[in-house]
């Protein structure tokens, strides 16, 4: 990418899905040993696939998971139920394959990338984690933006390089995940403010708080939208007052997976949240989205109808790291299967439908 200070790559159009192949793909699947319909989504997830990867014979064999962590100002307000020293803690369960994504991409057969923004704890004698020094996290945006334009731009590029880095290895499919104590708070306050909806309906537990936890989140959450409202004029501008490193790295990875054409499978609620910011930033990006699965928290019903998607599963997951949108794999790949194995009516020698 041309400079990390700059912003100008937001502007490139996204890739166009395979029209053509997509109604090739749908006269296919009415040809196979089946009633039509008869797969429910497995049809669906193979005809978008094929669109998307401009072929008749879909595949998700190469899988790139990048996982990207960072700390929260915003946690200094006592949000969490978790320390903040979490955050560079989990880094180095990454990076020593002992998280839950690090299972389930062996489990895949995927590679797996850990990206650390920025945190309040130095992990840089990490070798196998890639080092963006964009500051020990963001400002807590109760008093204050975020982020600096210059910090908001380098974590967008982040995400892009990542998803060019996956384009140039041959991947066929990008999960990119995310870590950072603070980041429900951070996304629900985000998600606020691109949909203009009040923080008592967008705010859960995140990751474990009781009801007087999440009362605190919605009155910090209030406290810091009665701030930065009046200066929201754009998605990116929101971004950068109430985001995370880590969030717009997510973003910057959406927006450039849907310019180079390749697959997106959007994890849960903050995975989404920032999904919602790529759309609005980029329109049309969410073409390449594939939403994975329905989160707990009860903010994501909300950002997932506001991008007319409907998950794939619904299993009351909310830990994150892109977990959800890697059990996910296994369907996108039956799916293909099914698409490029089954017999038709005419090799099988099956009688079709009555008229």
């Amino acid at each position: 990418m041309a400079s990390h200070t700059s912003l100008d790559w937001l502007k490139i159009s996204p890739a166009m899905p395979d029209e053509q192949i997509r109604q090739a793909a749908l006269q296919h699947q009415a040809q196979l040993t089946k009633p039509p319909g008869a797969l429910g989504r497995l049809e669906e997830i193979a005809v978008q696939l094929a669109a998307l990867q401009h072929t008749l014979h879909p595949s998700v064999d190469h899988v790139q998971i990048s996982i990207f962590a960072a700390d929260h100002g915003v946690a200094a307000e006592n949000i969490s139920a978790f320390p903040q020293s979490v955050t560079s803690e989990m880094i180095k369960n990454f990076a020593a394959g002992g998280a839950a994504i690090n299972v389930l991409a062996r489990t895949l057969g995927a590679q797996l990338e850990v990206i650390n923004l920025g945190t309040v704890h130095s992990i840089d004698t990490l070798t196998n984690v890639r080092h963006y020094h964009l500051g020990t996290g963001t400002a807590n945006f109760v008093h204050t933006a975020a982020m600096s334009e210059i910090q908001l731009a380098a974590a967008l590029n982040a995400g892009g390089v990542s998803v060019e880095q996956a384009r140039t290895n041959n991947r066929q499919l990008l999960i990119a995940g995310e870590m950072g104590i603070g980041n429900t708070t951070s996304a629900t306050a985000l998600a606020c403010l691109l949909l203009n909806a009040p923080p008592a309906q967008l705010t859960g537990a995140g990751s474990g708080l009781n009801s007087k936890g999440v009362a605190h989140k919605i009155s910090i959450i209030e406290r810091a939208l009665s701030l930065h409202s009046r200066y929201i004029h754009s998605p990116l501008e929101a971004l950068r007052r109430v985001g995370g490193f880590e969030i717009a790295a997510l973003t910057g990875a959406y927006i450039r997976g849907a310019q180079l054409g390749l697959p997106l499978l959007i994890d849960g609620f903050i995975s989404t949240v920032a999904a919602l910011a790529a759309e609005q930033i980029c329109v049309d990006s969410r073409n390449w989205f594939i939403y994975a699965h329905q989160s707990a928290e009860p903010g994501h019903a909300h950002v997932l109808k506001a991008l007319n998607a409907a998950p794939l599963l619904d299993l009351a997951m909310r830990l994150g790291e892109g977990s959800g949108a890697a059990v996910a794999v296994n369907l996108l790949r039956m799916a293909c299967s099914l698409h490029n194995e089954m017999a038709t009516f005419s090799t099988a020698h099956v009688s079709t439908r009555k008229q």
